[in-house]
Parts: structure tokens; sequence; C-alpha cells
């Protein structure tokens, strides 16, 4: 008489018609990691679509920053958790059922089944990301290149393309105080950018640059050394608030990037314990319905 066993039976069938067969179900955990990463990719277009919809370039329309950034980070641990449970709940209950294996060996195996989905569609979904911005890459290096050959003529005829010295370092070296009527032999603004790029990148300007500066304002508008100085120093302080501002933009955005890598991380880790849960659910609702 053919005896069949419940998982949590302990008795052990014919030796021989196991040995040397993997545990591991792979066609459910395949299938679980596809369903997984479409789960995400549905998820992650829709949320896309919400958070779009919700900006606005106007001003005080739509939602703050750090409301779509605290938004953002939420739709992307619920898009994890939804995902892995779906992934593992359908590994569980499409792998094959284990006859006469122990309860707890039964339970081990759902809840590996279920991190193995996980992990599989993690993998799945990262190729396809970054298929994407390899994509993306590809498109901007091709404009890039036209860019570039658009004006490599130029760039071969100038020696200061491929010139380690900066242009500031090359105006300064022939900088002069006019010409013979006392009027600046050449238009100060381009050296003038010069001297601003030169003072965003050291956070300061000399006072030779800033007397520099105010002579040729005197020279190119009339007024007094006194008025030209006084502009100079606005124009500096403008410069330096706008270097200022720049750098808390940038230290803030790099804090929401270490924020939303680990929340990322986090709510990834927590999906792959919800994945081995949700397989163990659907491993045993499959065992208890055959």
């Amino acid at each position: 008489m053919e005896q069949t066993m419940t998982p949590g039976a302990g008795a052990a069938a014919d030796p021989s018609l196991f040995h040397g067969k993997s545990a591991a179900s792979w066609p459910s955990i395949i299938a679980g990691a596809f369903v997984a990463t479409s789960a995400t990719l549905v998820l992650m277009t829709l949320g896309s679509g919400i958070g779009l919809a919700s900006i606005s370039p106007w001003h005080n329309h739509g939602v703050s920053v750090t409301t779509f950034a605290i938004t953002g980070a939420i739709w992307l641990i619920l898009t994890q958790w939804i995902s892995a449970g779906l992934g593992g709940y359908i590994a569980g209950r499409l792998r094959t059922r284990w006859i006469g294996t122990h309860t707890h060996e039964v339970f081990f195996r759902d809840t590996a089944h279920g991190f193995i989905t996980w992990a599989v569609a993690t993998v799945l979904l990262a190729a396809v990301l970054s298929s994407s911005i390899m994509t993306g890459a590809g498109a901007l290096g091709h404009a890039a290149a036209d860019v570039a050959a658009a004006g490599a003529q130029g760039a071969m005829e100038s020696s200061a393309a491929v010139s380690p010295i900066s242009a500031y370092s090359v105006d300064k070296l022939f900088r002069s105080t006019g010409s013979a009527d006392g009027m600046p032999s050449t238009d100060p603004r381009i050296e003038t950018r010069h001297i601003v790029a030169n003072a965003a990148a050291d956070g300061s300007i000399p006072d030779a640059d800033r007397a520099y500066l105010a002579d040729q304002v005197a020279a190119r508008t009339g007024i007094s050394k006194a008025d030209a100085q006084a502009r100079v120093d606005g124009f500096i302080a403008a410069v330096m608030q706008a270097r200022a501002k720049l750098s808390a933009d940038a230290d803030a955005a790099r804090k929401a990037a270490a924020q939303s890598s680990i929340f990322l991380a986090l709510s990834m880790l927590v999906g792959a314990f919800i994945a081995s849960v949700a397989a163990a659910l659907g491993g045993r609702l499959r065992d208890e319905h055959l």
C-alpha cells in the first residue's frame, strides 16, 4: 500500500528517491523573482508619475522639497515590501512539495526560497536599471561627442585648451593698467569672469585683484575710485554669497543622498525578511491544500 506522509510526520521516505536531488525549486524561485521585479517596475513607474504630478516649477505650487523627499523614501520602502512579499508568496505556493520532511526543515526551506527569490529579483532589477542608465549615458556621450567635434578645431588652435595653467594665471601675467588714453585696451569682462572663477575655487579674492577690478570699473564708468571700490566690494560679496549658497545646496544634496541610500538599504533588508516570511506562508498554505 502506498504511504503518503505529511510535512510534520517526521517519517522518512525511501532515501534513494532523494539522493543527489537539490531541495531548491528553481522554477518557483525564478517565477517569484520575475513577479517581484515586475511589481517593482510597475510601482516605481507609478511613483514617478505621482511624484511628477505633485511638484511644480511655479512658486508656492506643489509639495516642498522635504515633503517630496520623505514621500519618495516611503514609496520606495512600500515598493520593496510589496514586491518582495508578492515574489516570496508566489515562490512558496509554486514550489515542489517535500514528502516525508520534518516541519522545521520545511520551514527553513520555504524561508530560504523566499530569500533566494528576493536576491534573484534584486539582481534582475539591478540589471534592468543598469541597462537603462547605460543607454542614457550612451545618448549623453553621443551628444557630448558632437559638441566636442564642433569645437575641436578651435581647441586645437588654442594652447589654453591643453595647458595646465589656468586662464586666471595668464591674465595676471599680461595684466596692465590700461592703454595710452587711460581706457583699458581689452574688454575686462572676460578677465573678471576668470577672477570670479578663481575666487570660487579658492574661497577668497586677493587684495590685488580687488584693486585691479576697482581700477577697471573706475576707468570704464568714470566714477571715483572710492565708488568703484564700493561697487567692487558689493560685487565680491554677492559672488561669495552665491558660492556659499551653492556649497550649502551641495551639502544638503549630499545629506539627502546619504539618507536615501540608508533608507533604501534598510528597506531592502526588510524586503528580504518579508519575502522569506511570505514564502513560508505560501508554502504552508500549499501543503494544507494538497
